[in-house]
């Protein structure tokens, strides 16, 4: 699991999924057997929210080696049920920085809260957070996300048309 987390290979074109769109994470269902971590995928939505994620063992548990959470879906005001969790690892942030883009929090909600985006990277099955998505425990009350599918890491994201 941490080894996935950690991918820093940029996914090339016969990597990509492209049956996995975000109303296809968003249908409803079991889905934990619907993808393959082996692949990438883009989605392309609205971001609801952009945070720092916990702190945990992927990243050592240090304060500064923190994941970033991006909420999509296919509304600005999309609730947690109908969202969908992509993440931009340290690493990935580091990688952004040789290539002169700047992926901090700070940036990420500056130019993407609120707004339609595309998004790249691999896809990632978080086990851990499978009781917690509507698509395989339906209708319970601490359900905070669609699905327990990620894109894990993020490998790239851009502006890919105005909604």
């Amino acid at each position: 699991m941490h080894r996935l987390k950690n991918r820093t290979a940029i996914p090339q074109s016969a990597d990509f999924d492209n049956e996995v769109t975000l109303p296809k994470l968003l249908q409803p269902g079991d889905d934990s057997k619907r993808w393959s971590q082996t692949r990438a995928a883009k989605v392309e939505g609205y971001v609801v929210s952009v945070a720092n994620g916990p702190l945990e063992l992927t990243n050592c548990y240090l304060p500064c080696s923190r994941d970033i959470h991006i909420h999509v879906g296919l509304r600005p005001d999309a609730p947690p049920r109908e969202q969908v969790v992509l993440e931009v690892t340290p690493r990935m942030r580091e990688w952004a920085s040789q290539q002169g883009q700047d992926w901090s929090e700070e940036t990420l909600k500056a130019t993407l809260l609120g707004h339609w985006r595309s998004f790249e990277g691999w896809l990632f099955y978080d086990s851990h957070h499978a009781d917690e998505a509507e698509n395989t425990t339906p209708g319970h009350p601490d359900n905070w996300r669609a699905t327990a599918w990620e894109i894990h890491p993020i490998t790239k994201l851009e502006v890919s048309r105005v909604k």
